[in-house]
């Protein structure tokens, strides 16, 4: 009596467990022909709001055409993008919540976030760079002794930065700043010596300083940043097909347009990005 009254109750709540169940992202976009994305608004030229309040950036444009080909994988027709807005904090937790399907900003891989999400395959190659007053005299890290350097809290720049200090025996004073923008304004009104970001963000911030004359990007990498789509971790068949669609943006040579866009004016893409290009444009 007892085995088929649990019988009986397992049958009955089975449809309601099945329901329940997560459904895997490629599911959740043919039933709901959305892809939810995260972007972020402070991060040019990958991932930003232009005139209009819209997404746009090099990583929105690739994501973009990343969403159509998942389109296309799944023989769906007018497949429609939902906004996520997330912050260099929030960007991570929101793909590991499924508040988002991918995140398209400035995220570099590292093995202590793939404990939290995935990522596809390198979108883009950069550096941690430094951004010094011009007269400062400041060239190199090691000159910046007892100075005060701004950096984002909680990024891989943050770790670059203080692994740096510390390699160089350089007793520079870390200020955390609540934002990219914030820290630009802190380091042009001369609260702080010195500022630190991915390179290509600072060559972002930099027109739009008051005296872009007056600023000056050294040449030193304190990291190297391998970029790439946030992706829900233990999600293969998402995954396979975001990296499906990003090869195929890299052999169909589209990839050049994206880039000639938001990077045209500082030429042709450097060694490890053409190789990064190459290597992504992996065979059917």
């Amino acid at each position: 009596m007892f085995r088929s009254a649990l019988l009986c109750l397992a049958l009955l709540l089975a449809p309601a467990l099945a329901d329940a169940a997560p459904k895997d992202v490629l599911s959740r976009i043919k039933e709901s022909k959305t892809v939810k994305v995260a972007y972020r608004a402070d991060a040019l030229p990958f991932s930003f709001l232009d005139s209009s309040k819209q997404p746009a950036g090099y990583t929105i444009d690739l994501c973009r055409r990343v969403v159509a080909s998942i389109g296309d994988q799944l023989g769906i027709q007018g497949i429609q993008i939902t906004w996520v807005p997330v912050t260099a904090e929030n960007r991570f937790d929101t793909v590991a919540k499924g508040q988002a399907d991918i995140e398209c900003g400035s995220s570099s891989v590292t093995l202590s976030r793939m404990k939290q999400v995935s990522f596809s395959t390198y979108t883009f190659i950069d550096g941690t760079g430094i951004l010094v007053k011009a007269d400062s005299g400041a060239r190199k890290l090691s000159d910046l002794g007892g100075k005060k350097i701004g950096v984002l809290p909680g990024t891989t720049n943050e770790k670059a930065l203080n692994e740096a200090l510390k390699r160089t025996v350089t007793n520079a004073v870390v200020v955390p700043v609540k934002s990219r923008e914030e820290g630009f304004a802190q380091f042009e009104a001369g609260e702080l010596d010195a500022f630190v970001s991915d390179k290509l963000l600072l060559m972002g911030l930099s027109p739009k300083a008051k005296d872009p004359q007056s600023i000056l990007l050294l040449g030193e990498d304190l990291s190297f940043e391998p970029y790439a789509l946030v992706l829900p971790r233990g999600d293969d068949g998402f995954r396979l097909a975001v990296n499906t669609a990003l090869a195929r943006v890299y052999r169909d040579g589209s990839i050049a347009d994206i880039f000639g866009r938001w990077f045209g004016g500082l030429g042709k893409p450097g060694l490890l990005i053409e190789a990064n290009f190459i290597l992504g444009a992996i065979p059917e």
